[in-house]
């Protein structure tokens, strides 16, 4: 039996410390789970996309959790595909790089293989999303038998997927579409996510979607539109046994609900034009 947490958007920073008081209680229960593994879905930082400060803190202190950690960058990692002032690019990568490893990886169990996608790259044109794609396929196609799962920081659709474009709030049609069509090719049993700070379990064609809670604040209803799952910050525990495995939403009381709409001029004021 194989025990995984996964923990996402604890939006972390050494000069923006809003949502630091939610840290300590996370990693004194994640501490206490004694996992094999953590798996951290993006936005790890603040403002890592264009601090360096800010993704040494967090690389500095995520060493702290008591058990080996991989992650996938968020927007605020990275930053995102055709974004204005912050589209990710080979800088922002690179310095994702230095700090916490690989942006895309893979992980093998003994009966299951654990897939780590940059989803930032997703609808960029750059030239890393196609050589992510050519390796996504390679790892599917090489698991010898292993059972899939995979994890990334935006989810592949709020609705449905066939939706069309929901901008901000997950992968764009074509990306996802291609995906789509992959995850049913090759059976993968889940996909697990993070970035709209709720929780949410559903199962569509076979395949498990999981969006895990943040750790960091909620999202109002002015800045996110109506969407399923709850407002809840927390964590997912992971039970990998021979070809089953298991997937229980963690809401952690010990956290405090707070709101990114009381402070988001703060955290990320509006830029000039």
């Amino acid at each position: 039996m194989y025990r995984v947490l996964q923990i996402s958007d604890t939006h972390l920073s050494p000069s923006k410390r809003h949502f630091e008081r939610n840290w300590e209680p996370l990693r004194e229960w994640v501490k206490a789970q004694a996992p094999d593994l953590v798996i951290h879905t993006g936005d790890i930082t603040v403002d890592g996309a264009d601090d360096e400060e800010d993704m040494r803190h967090c690389a500095q202190i995520m060493a702290d959790l008591g058990a080996p950690m991989l992650s996938v960058p968020g927007n605020h990692d990275v930053g995102e595909a055709h974004h204005p002032h912050q589209p990710v690019n080979g800088e922002r990568l690179a310095r994702w790089r230095r700090h916490f490893g690989d942006d895309f990886w893979s992980h093998d169990l003994e009966n299951w293989r654990l897939i780590g996608l940059d989803s930032m790259l997703l609808g960029s044109g750059h030239q890393e999303e196609e050589r992510q794609f050519d390796w996504l396929k390679r790892q599917l196609a090489e698991a010898n038998g292993r059972k899939l799962a995979i994890f990334t920081h935006r989810p592949l659709f709020v609705y449905k997927p066939c939706e069309g474009d929901q901008g901000y709030w997950s992968v764009t049609p074509e990306p996802r579409a291609h995906l789509i069509d992959l995850i049913r090719r090759y059976d993968v049993a889940m996909v697990a996510s993070g970035h709209l700070h709720r929780a949410h379990d559903q199962v569509v064609d076979g395949a498990r979607y999981i969006w895990g809670p943040s750790s960091s604040f909620v999202v109002g209803p002015d800045l996110q539109p109506e969407m399923p799952g709850s407002r809840e910050l927390g964590a997912v525990l992971y039970t990998f046994d021979g070809a089953s495995f298991t997937a229980e939403v963690r809401r952690l009381e010990t956290l405090e609900t707070l709101w990114i709409d009381d402070v988001i001029h703060e955290v990320y004021p509006p830029r000039a034009a």
